[in-house]
């Protein structure tokens, strides 16, 4: 039986390598995108491959709006010449930005850039994509813990989150009539390069958020592969429209 496919956006690092791992291992196969280390992007794919998956990267640059119609159809180029094949069935759309930004600092240029990073890209990205993805396929975005607690200097950074969980129940009602699945998942504090890896160059701030949580640690990035894993899963056909927390409890 041939692989399913899935997209994972930002999968060359971080949260997202370990996702694309974690479908790797469910005998689904995966395009990675990257915006600036080619070679982190190719290594994955290297570790899919040993885990007996394909895999494929490609460029994608989510501050660049303008470059989606190009992403779109070199997608197109990936699935046929590189995959066998002419459509995908998941999309998880992970890739994005992190930093610490008081309110009263924000600029407009600070606000625009996480806007079309966390939500206009994702939002117009996953509409183009949807010629291309299978009927009954699944999408999964990414949110944070910081929309459901207030974390200061986090304020646009959650706001742009804050809208993808509520296209994510749009995207449920409006194309499960392809059998297509919407959720999103929010990580609480995760131990990664994320925001210039804020939690592993700051030991104290570590020690302080894993003592928020019930299980006394900050979150790992193979906390979060195996809960997308299981949403691309027959396992969840049924789970649609929902936001799923995966924080350890902090401040439950």
């Amino acid at each position: 039986m041939k692989n399913k496919i899935a997209i994972v956006t930002g999968g060359s690092r971080g949260l997202g390598k370990d996702m694309a791992l974690s479908l790797a291992k469910k005998n689904i196969d995966v395009i990675v995108t990257y915006n600036t280390n080619a070679a982190m992007a190719l290594e994955t794919v290297k570790e899919m491959e040993a885990l007996g998956a394909k895999g494929a990267i490609a460029h994608l640059n989510m501050s660049d709006f303008n470059s989606l119609d190009t992403f779109v159809e070199n997608i197109s180029n990936i699935l046929s010449k590189e995959l066998n094949a002419t459509h995908f069935d998941f999309l998880i759309n992970n890739a994005g930005m992190g930093k610490t930004v008081p309110f009263v600092d924000v600029t407009e240029d600070v606000f625009d850039d996480f806007l079309n990073v966390h939500f206009k890209s994702v939002y117009f990205l996953t509409q183009k994509l949807l010629k291309q993805m299978n009927d009954g396929g699944s999408i999964i975005n990414i949110s944070s813990g910081t929309t459901r607690f207030s974390n200061p200097g986090y304020s646009v950074y959650a706001s742009m989150k804050g809208a993808m969980e509520i296209l994510t129940k749009y995207l449920a009602k409006e194309l499960g009539t392809r059998g297509i699945r919407s959720n999103i998942v929010a990580p609480g504090p995760v131990e990664t390069d994320f925001n210039n890896a804020a939690i592993r160059n700051n030991p104290q701030f570590k020690t302080m958020l894993g003592n928020m949580s019930p299980l006394g640690r900050v979150g790992a990035a193979d906390d979060l592969g195996g809960v997308i894993a299981f949403l691309c899963s027959d396992d969840a056909k049924w789970v649609n429209g929902q936001r799923i927390e995966v924080s350890g409890g902090i401040n439950c």
